[in-house]
């Protein structure tokens, strides 16, 4: 109960700190009323936009009333056209989580054996070979690997379309791009862990006892190298449920980073700050499911006596 209490302690202040800021920035980037009235406005018709969309109050009671409304999760109506912003954020919301996802599924089904394979040798021509692909892989940007690939797939071998959201065969590249862009990371983790769990003293004695390979990997080194591996699957989902920005825009994949370049380029200030609270909400609860698995793999983080109740 108490944990339940710290942590919604936190994530209210996390989310009062971060709109707080947020409102305040947004506006240092320009004046909606511009683009909503056009570049040829004149000063009277300025004035009127301002006027119909509150602009016109001074900062402290624009952010009084936008407080009052966040409480209400009402965060007002974009300002391109007129839909619910939060409405309009959630629609959007699905595709990035979907991409998350998928992209998540394909790292963990590379990075885990791999880093497995790595782990359990250090010699061999074709470890050598595999460790300086991915310490290349791990210094490449992300978002260059996706041009790579939509001209080599798309442009080129036009196997494959290189935007949209429209079926599987459109799904292959930002997927691939943003798993690419995560599993050396993972890897490296998996496998550090996985030597370190074979020159440990259990290991070494269900050696002595003469125990399988197969047996010592699965049952006793990679349950003790993932549990070390979720605190980097956790970082990188809750990276992911943010919204891909720049993978999004590549592909014009039709997420919240999408969105977000978009209505920031317009000053669409109802749904940047609608984006910005899914945002918070999606690393909180990715950051709580990420420590409860913690501590359900480790029953020392629950505090004093769990391990020795779980052991008993």
């Amino acid at each position: 109960m108490l944990r339940l209490l710290i942590w919604a302690r936190d994530f209210a202040f996390l989310l009062v700190a971060t709109m707080t800021v947020l409102f305040f920035l947004v506006r240092l980037a320009g004046d909606p009323a511009i683009m909503l009235a056009g570049p040829d406005a004149t000063p009277a018709q300025l004035d009127a936009v301002r006027q119909a969309y509150g602009f016109d109050r001074s900062l402290i009671e624009q952010y009084l009333i936008f407080a009052s409304h966040m409480v209400r999760l009402d965060f007002g109506t974009s300002l391109a056209d007129g839909m619910p912003a939060l409405d309009k954020v959630l629609d959007t919301y699905p595709a990035s989580l979907f991409l998350a996802v998928m992209a998540m599924a394909l790292n963990l089904a590379v990075s885990i054996p791999v880093g497995a394979w790595l782990g359990q040798e250090r010699g061999g021509a074709g470890r050598r070979l595999a460790r300086g692909f991915i310490s290349v892989m791990q210094g490449f940007p992300g978002f260059v690997l996706a041009l790579l690939l939509v001209n080599l797939f798309a442009v080129g071998l036009e196997w494959l379309p290189s935007v949209g959201y429209a079926g599987p065969a459109s799904w292959v590249l930002p997927v691939v791009s943003v798993a690419s862009f995560l599993a050396p990371k993972l890897i490296r983790v998996v496998e550090a862990n996985t030597a370190a769990a074979y020159r440990s003293h259990y290991v070494r004695t269900a050696v002595a006892i003469g125990t399988g390979p197969r047996t010592i990997l699965w049952r006793h080194v990679m349950p003790n190298a993932l549990l070390g591996a979720t605190a980097v699957v956790g970082a990188e989902f809750a990276f992911m449920v943010t919204g891909l920005v720049v993978i999004e825009t590549i592909f014009a994949w039709p997420g919240i980073g999408w969105l977000l370049v978009r209505s920031t380029l317009n000053l669409d200030f109802p749904v940047v700050q609608a984006i910005v609270f899914i945002i918070v909400i999606a690393v909180f609860l990715t950051n709580l499911a990420t420590e409860a698995v913690q501590m359900r793999l480790d029953p020392r983080l629950r505090g004093p006596g769990a391990a020795g109740g779980a052991n008993g």
